[in-house]
């Protein structure tokens, strides 16, 4: 009585942990990607409102 559990299983245990493990760091690029953008949101906004000042005052708007 070696092993309760097939070889088959066992694989399928594995892929199972690896198919976790990849989308747990999907996860993580995407927060961080996220967090990065909106990190950089009040310097765009700024941007924005800048070139509306500059289009205002050539007349363009």
């Amino acid at each position: 009585m070696r092993a309760k559990l097939d070889a088959d299983t066992l694989l399928e245990i594995i892929l199972v942990l690896v198919v976790v493990w990849l989308v747990l760091a999907v996860l993580e690029a995407t927060v961080d990607l996220l967090g990065s953008v909106l990190s950089l949101l009040p310097n765009l906004i700024g941007l924005v409102i800048a070139g509306l000042i500059v289009l205002w005052l050539l007349d363009r708007i």
